[in-house]
């Protein structure tokens, strides 16, 4: 039983589910209907760390491209029907995701925070059989401002301090990234971080105290530890 750790905080895209390269497709396919390349270095240099609106806003700001509301919510549409039927066509969790969450659960309260769409997370984690154990989703929309933005890590340690009653210690709480932007997001709501290399190397994960493999090369009492080291500052 762990002692020092109180909670973790999940990423979705990138920690538990192998789903950016689909991500990706779905946009080149979506984009490509308006005559507008995304390239992969484009995509996982510039854009990874965003959710769609973001990302749309953004490759509209340095394209210079007219993006009208109603522009920008018919792609979000389009990219999601895309990544729907990708989503069907075969098994996105990373090795170990599962096992690694399911021992988690058992100890402490777990959520996510994420940039996806929630019908997306709650798809792919209820084919899988982990929906029911995390305690609380933040999803993409749920916040007025997304990742490098710290509002998705902070609702979500809100809403576990809620969910569980007790009076949780963010120096005591993991995020779990894969992404200098999530890195980023996680340090601004005060978690502890740790960075896995399933999208980028190491030397690409700034502000992770920790840096493993992917979760199936984590394990409690690492992240207990990790939490002791400093529970007084």
């Amino acid at each position: 039983m762990t002692s020092a750790l109180q909670a973790i905080v999940f990423d979705f895209d990138g920690v538990i589910a192998d789903s950016e390269p689909l991500h990706l497709r779905a946009f080149q396919h979506t984009l490509a209907e308006e005559d507008i390349e995304l390239t992969s270095a484009d995509y996982f240099s510039r854009y990874l760390g965003y959710d769609d609106v973001g990302l749309l806003q953004a490759l509209a700001v340095d394209r210079e491209l007219v993006m009208s509301d109603e522009r920008l919510k018919d792609l979000v549409a389009r990219k999601g029907e895309q990544l729907q039927r990708l989503l069907h066509e075969g098994h996105v969790m990373f090795p170990g995701a599962v096992a690694f969450i399911r021992a988690a659960a058992a100890e402490v309260p777990i959520a996510i925070a994420s940039g996806a769409l929630r019908p997306e997370i709650l798809e792919i984690t209820g084919i899988a059989g982990i929906r029911d154990l995390f305690s609380t989703i933040v999803a993409s929309g749920d916040t007025p401002q997304s990742k490098p933005s710290p509002d998705p890590y902070r609702l979500a340690f809100e809403q576990l301090r809620t969910s569980t009653g007790r009076d949780l210690d963010p120096r005591r709480c993991v995020a779990i990234e894969d992404s200098r932007w999530g890195l980023e997001s996680a340090r601004g709501a005060g978690l502890r971080c740790v960075g896995v290399t399933n999208s980028y190397p190491a030397d690409q994960l700034p502000g992770a105290e920790l840096i493993v493999d992917g979760l199936g090369a984590l394990t409690l009492d690492v992240l207990d530890r990790l939490c002791a080291g400093d529970r007084d500052g």
